[in-house]
Order: C-alpha cells, then structure tokens, then sequence
C-alpha cells in the first residue's frame, strides 16, 4: 500500500533463538546492504561502545533501581530494550567476524568462573 495506506505490518515474537541464528540474520542483513566492507572488528567494536554510551545515558541520573524496573514508564522500558539489542547485536556480529563462538566461550567462562569463584557452603 502506499503512504499512509494503514497497512500493518506484523511482528513476530521470537521467544527462543540462538546466538549461531542472530549471528546468520546478522550476516544476510550486512550482506543484502552491501555493509559486509564496514563490518571490521575495530569498527564493529566502536560501534558496540558508541551503543553501550547509549545505553549508559539511560541510567546515568537515576541511581540505583529496582529489579523488574517496577517505575518505569513502558515507553522507557522499550528504549532500554532497544539499546541493549544494539549492544547485544554489535557483540554478537564482532563475535562472528572474529569467528569466535560466542556461546561456546561463554559457557566455558561460566564454568571458569565457577571454579574461580565458588559458592559459599554456610
């Protein structure tokens, strides 16, 4: 339809997808806009860090919050969802450019992690 013509357009909810399937959409939506060339580590990084600004800018004056965002306008919640997708999508495309397998990594750190720190038997 043309401007304004009402036309919907539908949302799929993705409840459940992996870091390999962002990953794959990432790399068709560089690739169908010829972007692959701009897409270097050194750029994809600082356009990471430029998002993570933003979503710095989001909690920057508010102080401490709770849990859940209980007081938060819906509007300021869409935002913050918003700004941490672009954070999530930059790491996860850096992470493929470098062909590092972000949730193979990930996981192995969290089991790093768990022995490095482990938990306190009270």
């Amino acid at each position: 339809m043309g401007e304004g013509g009402g036309e919907e357009v539908a949302e799929e909810k993705v409840t459940d997808i992996s870091l390999k399937e962002l990953a794959k959409k990432l790399e068709e939506f560089a690739k169908a806009r010829d972007w692959e060339k701009y897409h270097s580590p050194r750029n994809l990084l600082l356009a990471m860090v430029g998002e993570v600004g933003e979503l710095s800018e989001i909690f920057q004056w508010k102080g401490e919050v709770d849990k859940g965002l209980p007081n938060w306008e819906e509007s300021d919640k869409e935002h913050l969802g918003e700004e941490l997708s672009d954070v999530l999508l930059y790491l996860v495309r850096l992470a493929d450019i470098c062909g590092i397998d972000l949730g193979d990594v990930a996981t192995k750190k969290i089991v790093k992690n768990s022995i490095k720190y482990p938990p306190k038997i009270c």
